[in-house]
């Protein structure tokens, strides 16, 4: 296991939609365990296989930051999305941005383990907001494109 380094916005991987993994390797479960600790020691509570620069669709998760209690989901799927909640989300890749962004509260999503068993996950509350926020990055969205234009234009003043 090792902690990686993360990409930055703009950085090129994080705009391309990450590619399914076809094939349960040991590389795929060493992935997931370098996420795992890549999370851990940047503080955060998810992150995507892009956001350390492979462009493969796999994240992590772990609201709690309880070790042992770790969601790795490979080739997820959004089946449900309902209701509205809105939290102040930042990210990662997008260091010492906070901004309010309104989400699904509820969802549920198919996918699979790190081995290729499927599993399905229905989530409310952070758990929820964390797995659509994980998501995105493997369709190439940051969180803050979720903003309105108006707060975009004001994100990109106060960053340069």
């Amino acid at each position: 296991m090792s902690v990686h380094s993360l990409c930055f916005a703009p950085h090129p991987v994080l705009r391309g939609k990450a590619r399914p993994v076809d094939a349960f390797t040991h590389e795929v479960r060493r992935m997931a365990r370098d996420l795992i600790e890549t999370m851990y020691a940047h503080d955060g509570i998810g992150l995507a296989a892009p956001q350390i620069g492979q462009d493969v669709q796999m994240f992590v998760a772990n609201p709690s930051q309880r070790r042992g209690k770790e969601l790795v989901i490979v080739n997820p799927v959004m089946d449900r999305a309902q209701g509205r909640a809105t939290i102040v989300e930042g990210c990662l890749s997008v260091p010492d941005v906070w901004e309010r962004v309104r989400r699904a509260s509820h969802v549920r999503m198919t996918g699979q383990d790190p081995f290729g068993k499927p599993l399905t996950i229905n989530a409310d509350g952070l758990l929820a907001i964390v797995l659509q926020h994980e998501f995105d990055h493997l369709e190439g969205r940051l969180f803050i494109d979720r903003l309105s234009w108006f707060r975009r234009q004001r994100l990109r003043r106060r960053l340069r």
